[in-house]
């Protein structure tokens, strides 16, 4: 399928380091509440968090799918999410932070 973008909407970007550690579940939980709409126009989100097994959980997301993977080990949690309209605020609650 395709995107069309509007040549008005402005892209931006939220992004977060963070030591929080998640489940492979929470993480499919915060991506499949992304396609809510109720968190800006995303058009993309990924990173790389700690998981709750020791293990370290990476992710893709682009509207209407997404993928969770196992990730190699890193310093810190990542976040990214980039899109129109975000709210920033509401983001920082789904993931936690």
């Amino acid at each position: 399928h395709h995107h069309h973008h509007h040549a008005d909407e402005v892209f931006t970007s939220w992004g977060k380091e963070t030591p929080k550690t998640f489940s492979r579940a929470e993480i499919e939980k915060i991506l499949a509440a992304l396609d809510s709409g109720g968190y800006g126009k995303i058009l993309r989100a990924k990173g790389i968090v700690g998981g709750t097994d020791g293990a370290w959980v990476e992710f893709d997301y682009v509207p209407g799918e997404h993928e969770v993977r196992s990730g190699r080990p890193d310093y810190t949690g990542r976040l990214c999410v980039i899109g129109a309209e975000l709210n920033e605020k509401k983001l920082a609650e789904l993931f936690g932070l």
